[in-house]
């Protein structure tokens, strides 16, 4: 069976190799990882997570009666953290997730990036993803990339019109290099044609499965500003705040759903 995430791993590689714009980027600090998603539903190809932003001030929640304006209930304070991800002595700073098997059926075909690509093959789409996905990678790592407004003012949005054309520049640039057709050429088909290629589909994915190493809330210990207030607890975290090589698996995907092959393990794969 073709190992999807893999692929595009050993991809990922050559393009920042060739890449200026991306050539700072750690690959042993990303983690390439599969989630499900049909092809027929609304949603993204692919997500990168920031593992390096820093922990929140502390807050709390609260509740108010809706006539008084009184406050009636609160939480304790927490702060929000990221969870640690190592494999083996490296932490990981980004995860970067391909939504299978819908981004293998992605196209240029009546999409918007058609513009940005007008002679190109319709394949050329899941490249431009996975470049797209790289470029978020903030190079002080303390983030997602951050974008600036006209007047060089720092945006707070993720996108817009020149993320989109760096992204498309870099893929130009990338194909004009005469990469080996060998890195790519599992991207010119969609997921039927892969699954019948090749006799399935795996990718990685995390122990927690269909969830990830998201953030999480905590704690912490500061005296209550309104004492006599009912303080309602915080929900106990049921995900896990720290994850190894040994909470990477691979799964199987289908049209309809995956299913758990092995534990991945350190050395088995991307």
């Amino acid at each position: 069976m073709i190992n999807y995430t893999e692929r595009i791993a050993l991809l990922m590689q050559d393009v920042v190799a060739r890449t200026g714009r991306l050539s700072f980027i750690n690959l042993e600090e990303v983690i390439v990882f599969a989630r499900f998603g049909r092809s027929d539903a609304e949603g993204a190809f692919a997500t990168c997570h920031c593992l390096t932003m820093p922990e929140s001030e502390p807050g709390y929640f609260f509740w108010k009666d809706r006539e008084t304006g009184e406050l009636t209930r609160r939480s304790p304070w927490f702060v929000t953290k990221s969870p640690q991800v190592r494999v083996g002595q490296t932490t990981v700073k980004y995860l970067i997730s391909f939504v299978l098997p819908r981004f293998c059926d992605q196209t240029l075909v009546g999409s918007r990036k058609a513009d940005l690509y007008p002679s190109a093959e319709p394949w050329v789409a899941k490249l431009d993803t996975i470049v797209h996905e790289l470029y978020h990678i903030d190079p002080g790592a303390t983030g997602i990339r951050a974008l600036e407004n006209a007047d060089g003012r720092r945006s707070y949005r993720s996108h817009g019109p020149m993320f989109y054309e760096d992204v498309s520049d870099m893929v130009r640039g990338y194909l004009a290099t005469q990469p080996d057709p060998a890195l790519y050429d599992f991207l010119r088909h969609d997921f039927a044609c892969l699954s019948e290629m090749f006799d399935g589909v795996v990718g990685t994915t995390f122990s927690n499965f269909p969830s990830f190493p998201q953030r999480y809330m905590e704690t912490v210990d500061l005296p209550a500003s309104e004492p006599r207030v009912k303080l309602e607890p915080l929900k106990t975290p049921t995900q896990p705040v720290i994850y190894t090589e040994d909470d990477l698996h691979i799964r199987q995907f289908t049209e309809c759903n995956s299913r758990r092959l092995t534990r991945k393990g350190r050395y088995c794969a991307a």
